[in-house]
């Protein structure tokens, strides 16, 4: 299996970081041949988009798996569509190596397909929208009557 590690560093005693989208390295290491091979995540200082680039990254190295703290409801659904398995909950307070004995020994489950992920994504759709009446009206709906009505 082709294993990718998100990690601070770019040798196995680094510590795994658990932001998938934003982290600096991806470690994709051969389960059955020990192999590592070190990649830097170009997507990770992008505004938006970090998790979908640096899945679509992880997708032309044709890794298996992503093992990491957490992946965000966009970066999940390019994997579930690809059928990538994502195994969550990985330690930043561990090494990569540590992970991987982790790994090794069954310690971390793979996400389950969650359908129930509204296309929107999560979070009830309470975003922070945009303007939030700033002007000089703030947000009063004080239009060219000034709100009095035709005088």
């Amino acid at each position: 299996m082709k294993l990718c590690i998100t990690s601070t560093g770019q040798e196995m005693g680094a510590k795994v970081d658990a932001r998938f989208g934003r982290a600096p390295y991806f470690l994709i290491i051969n389960t059955d041949t020990g192999s590592v091979e070190v990649v830097e995540n170009s997507a990770a200082a992008q505004g938006q988009g970090a998790g979908i680039g640096a899945a679509t990254q992880m997708l032309d190295k044709g890794v298996d798996g992503i093992l990491t703290g957490r992946v965000g409801p966009n970066a999940l659904r390019v994997f579930q569509t690809s059928g990538i398995k994502i195994f969550e909950d990985a330690s930043p307070e561990d090494t990569v190596q540590e992970a991987l004995a982790r790994f090794n020994k069954g310690e971390y489950r793979d996400t389950p397909a969650q359908a129930d992920i509204p296309s929107g994504g999560t979070g009830g759709g309470r975003g922070l929208g945009r303007g939030g009446g700033g002007g000089r009206g703030q947000g009063q709906g004080r239009g060219m009557g000034g709100g009095r009505g035709r005088q």
